[in-house]
């Protein structure tokens, strides 16, 4: 698709996953490739191509409207084509942008994390013997002899 085109989420897709965005084309063949990386790849394609269009769009209008260009080859229909046509690639990479931004940002951390190790919890099986009675204020205190 759009792998060699840059797109405006690389850098947030590089920060998520820790690799640069060839490399993770690259991983994402893999039988080991996590599904989020396949969707998000996916999304980053389309958005590319969004993209794409939107400038395309942008510099038809801006060549059409150039200032050293013959008033008489102007044209409503044709510019108001092109504003249709800019509009729906721009809800086109809003929708990407949005779609991809909320994967990144529900996607776990890229880093390791330690898990908690569970252990079994020994529980008492019969109740701890009665007390005497109070302590003493004073029990378990050791009185230093002098010399």
């Amino acid at each position: 698709m759009s792998r060699d085109k840059a797109s405006t989420l690389d850098s947030d897709l590089e920060n998520a996953f820790g690799k640069s965005v060839s490399v993770l084309y690259e991983a994402s063949v893999g039988d080991d490739a996590p599904p989020a990386l396949a969707r998000a790849l996916e999304l980053r394609s389309f958005l590319a191509l969004a993209e794409e269009q939107v400038a395309r769009v942008r510099d038809r209008v801006h060549a059409d409207m150039a200032p050293d260009r013959d008033m008489s080859e102007l044209s409503a229909d044709k510019l108001h084509s092109d504003a249709q046509w800019l509009d729906a690639a721009l809800d086109a990479r809003d929708g990407y942008r949005a779609a991809l931004g909320g994967l990144l940002r529900t996607m776990p951390s890229p880093a390791p994390t330690a898990r908690p190790v569970r252990t079994a919890q020994l529980t008492a099986t019969a109740p701890p013997p009665p007390s005497a009675g109070p302590a003493s204020q004073h029990a378990g205190v050791t009185r230093h002899r002098r010399p």
